[in-house]
């Protein structure tokens, strides 16, 4: 699970700059937090479903019983994102606190939580990927570690305007760090059980789909300058297409 630890890391790694500036504008940070939306959304499709589907064909289903077996595994995905974020307290960096107990629990708790909620499924999708073929992990955990740069140089100045930079890049890594370990759950799930693959790929691309729809896009567009915000959402989904394709 090297890559998945590397990928996990990489959120620190992009929370370093911040060492050697003041701040970074809030566009700036919505367009670092919409590339890595963009990625995750290609490696939702390009890495996640189509290889879904193929695993679900592999165990002899046919095209309409495969889909609908994929698209099941998707919405429970997604629905169990949902179950997590609407009971785990955590805050926003726009819309504020949210989930049960909020208002007692400590303000960088919160933002980890949040950033956490974010990182699960990230690491999931790279586990269950490398079941499918080596290949296809690689290329997600490189995907993968491609957008938690950007985003956790995004993440760590959001924080910095409450905490000192050094706590903000600390728990940027910290929170990069929980892909590995859901990554090796989702490895050992599907290895245990084949026919659990399309279920466990399915699952992983319902629960990055609804984060970027949930939490992201609503997080990075929601004022007049989104502009900036779409663009790098487009050029992350390219960049996670053109990696999967080329090296998947």
């Amino acid at each position: 699970m090297t890559g998945s630890l590397l990928a996990g890391a990489a959120t620190g790694l992009g929370a370093l700059p911040l060492l050697l500036v003041r701040r970074i504008s809030a566009p700036l940070q919505n367009a670092f937090l919409a590339f890595a939306a963009g990625v995750m959304l290609a490696a939702a499709f390009f890495s996640l479903l189509l290889p879904g589907l193929k695993a679900a064909a592999d165990l002899g289903l046919v095209q309409v019983p495969a889909a609908a077996l994929v698209g099941a595994a998707v919405l429970l995905g997604a629905a169990t994102l949902h179950l997590l974020n609407a009971v785990a307290p955590h805050e926003h960096f726009v819309a504020g606190r949210h989930g049960a107990q909020a208002p007692a629990v400590s303000r960088i708790w919160l933002f980890v939580i949040a950033i956490t909620l974010h990182n699960v499924p990230e690491g999931l999708a790279v586990g269950v990927s490398y079941s499918a073929s080596l290949e296809n992990g690689a290329s997600m955990a490189l995907g993968i570690g491609l957008q938690n740069v950007p985003e956790g140089l995004a993440v760590a100045a959001a924080l910095a305007a409450f905490y000192p930079r050094g706590t903000s890049i600390l728990v940027a890594l910290l929170t990069g760090l929980v892909e590995p370990v859901a990554a090796a759950a989702g490895l050992t799930a599907v290895s245990a059980a084949a026919p659990l693959l399309p279920w466990g790929l399915g699952f992983a691309a319902g629960a990055m789909i609804w984060v970027v729809s949930s939490e992201i896009i609503p997080e990075t567009h929601g004022d007049e300058r989104s502009g900036l915000s779409t663009a790098a959402l487009m050029l992350g989904f390219v960049a996670m297409m053109f990696l999967d394709v080329t090296l998947g």
